[in-house]
């Protein structure tokens, strides 16, 4: 029943991002709901879970985009393991703190792509930090501490994590 669940999320995130949010945009940026549903599910199912689910999502996406197959595999991949890892050490994950995990661990990811692409005189780091990264860094961290906190308030969430978990 869990596969299922996952193969229907997976389908939907790759559905979603490439055809509705082509044609949305805040700040002139798109959110990543691949990132956060990988950090989420990472958090909520562990390391595994995390890294499983990450390496598929970073696959698929891929496969719709112009990012290269094999470095979005794994660095949705290493979220979703670095979320899994979070999410055993921390107690009690409150939304305010998952906002400023989500933003910090966006940051370090979007500025993966302009230090790897060297880009020219005109672009350089600088300028996409400002116009892109922090932009959608904060996109998806207030997309996923809005998921989590709407999990949290309607679901048993610590409950649940203790049982399904052990």
């Amino acid at each position: 029943m869990k596969a299922l669940t996952y193969i229907a999320l997976i389908a939907g995130i790759v559905s979603a991002q490439s055809v509705l949010l082509p044609h949305v945009s805040l700040w002139q940026v798109k959110p990543d709901l691949g990132f956060v549903a990988v950090c989420l599910i990472g958090l909520f199912g562990g390391e595994l879970e995390g890294l499983l689910i990450g390496l598929v999502v970073g696959w698929a996406m891929s496969l719709f985009s112009a990012q290269d197959v094999l470095s979005a595999a794994i660095i949705k991949g290493c979220v979703g393991f670095i979320a899994g890892l979070a999410g055993r050490q921390v107690a009690y994950l409150t939304p305010p703190l998952l906002v400023v995990g989500l933003f910090a661990i966006s940051c370090f990811v979007g500025l993966v792509t302009p230090v790897v692409l060297r880009l020219s005189a005109q672009q350089d780091v600088w300028w996409a930090l400002w116009s892109v990264v922090l932009p959608q860094a904060a996109l998806d961290a207030l997309i996923g501490g809005s998921v989590y906190w709407l999990i949290s308030r309607y679901l048993s969430l610590e409950q649940w994590v203790s049982e399904y978990r052990t």
